[in-house]
């Protein structure tokens, strides 16, 4: 794993996620990318319900992705993650898909959030424990 990333998930290419010209499909690249932020969340004991039934919420508000080469059925594949703050509300997932074992870059995402309470944004640490996530 790259020393710059706190978090790595890896996955495996399902056959129906393969479109007609026999490579992943591109939006299920922003499904792995969800998959590896929420896993990494739940982690740190991020508990989406448990913050949503407080009136609380994580919302993404931008993805800038850029794909580099594509995956195939079958293929096997890591997630990174960083993640770090930009002003005072956002929260931004800097995130890389790399193909295993050849670790060949297939994408480039930042995935941009920001925190609810009752629907007003509010700053990060008024929804989460930002120095668990690293962030303090």
């Amino acid at each position: 794993m790259d020393a710059s990333f706190i978090y790595e998930q890896e996955f495996n290419v399902r056959d129906y996620e393969i479109d007609l010209q026999g490579v992943v499909n591109n939006a299920n690249y922003l499904h792995y990318l969800e998959h590896t932020r929420h896993e990494y969340l739940y982690s740190k004991n991020v508990d989406f319900a448990g913050l949503h039934a407080e009136g609380k919420d994580l919302f993404v508000t931008r993805n800038e992705i850029d794909y580099k080469a594509p995956l195939k059925s079958h293929d096997r594949f890591k997630v990174t993650l960083n993640i770090y703050r930009e002003g005072h509300l956002k929260l931004v997932f800097d995130q890389k898909i790399f193909r295993v074992p050849d670790n060949k870059l297939i994408v480039k995402a930042k995935v941009y959030g920001v925190c609810q309470d009752n629907g007003k944004l509010v700053k990060p640490e008024q929804v989460l424990d930002l120095a668990n996530l690293g962030l303090a």
